[in-house]
């Protein structure tokens, strides 16, 4: 297997209406692995090219275990072996839907309904899978700190590489870089037209998604692991 900088895993909907139009809206494809023109979107505060530039890189997916490099002694196939046995453990999991919202200050699609069964996921899989992470350098502790954390979020950040997994969890599948209040109402009026017809109703996390960062800092598919427990 060609050798990432960086691995995550993520969940990212499967070829579809939905997934093509997110690729489309963001300008990245992670399925296929190709840049995507922009759609035509009415409405919008700015450029689409503008309001997806910070998440474009990642493709549109959702986070279960944050990017990370491989630690010394782990390899990308031994990631995978792990990744496969703990999917063939694991249950699929289903919530109401996916619902447009502001989140601080980007917008995203975050799940309706009771989420505890996918935050419990995303839990086992962040703590199964951790042996392969190498520690996170000093430059990116000190840049995460510098936006800000929580004494827990820190406590996180130094125990898993990251500070929102585990009780500081919130699954969401981000569409858009920072925006002002305004903005970020002016783009999610002018989304819902385009994107609540596609969403998945209900909304199921049937597999986990291995990404990897390749040369470019972009971010794309490896492999799908069915959850099959």
């Amino acid at each position: 297997m060609e050798q990432f900088h960086r691995y995550a895993v993520y969940y990212a909907p499967d070829r579809g209406p939905f997934a093509r139009f997110a690729a489309e809206w963001l300008g990245w494809c992670p399925l296929s692995g190709i840049e995507k023109p922009h759609p035509d979107v009415a409405g919008l505060p700015r450029p689409v090219e503008e309001i997806t530039r910070t998440p474009r890189k990642y493709g549109f997916h959702g986070t279960i275990k944050p990017p990370f490099r491989l630690a010394d002694g782990s390899s990308p196939e031994a990631l995978q072996d792990d990744l496969s046995a703990l999917a063939r453990r694991l249950t699929p999991v289903r919530m109401g839907g996916l619902a447009l919202k502001r989140l601080g200050g980007f917008v995203a699609l975050v799940p309706e309904g009771d989420t505890s069964a996918l935050a419990q996921l995303a839990g086992e899989v962040v703590e199964a899978l951790d042996h392969h992470r190498a520690p996170a350098p000093a430059s990116e502790i000190q840049r995460r700190r510098a936006a800000g954390l929580t004494p827990r979020q820190d406590e996180l950040l130094m125990r898993w590489g990251y500070p929102y997994v585990m009780d500081e969890f919130r699954f969401h599948l981000t569409l858009t870089g920072k925006l002002d209040p305004d903005e970020a109402a002016r783009t999610m009026a002018a989304l819902d037209p385009y994107l609540t017809p596609l969403l998945p109703r209900p909304f199921a996390l049937r597999d986990l998604c291995l990404f990897g960062e390749d040369e470019t800092g972009r971010f794309q598919l490896i492999q799908r692991y069915a959850l099959t427990g």
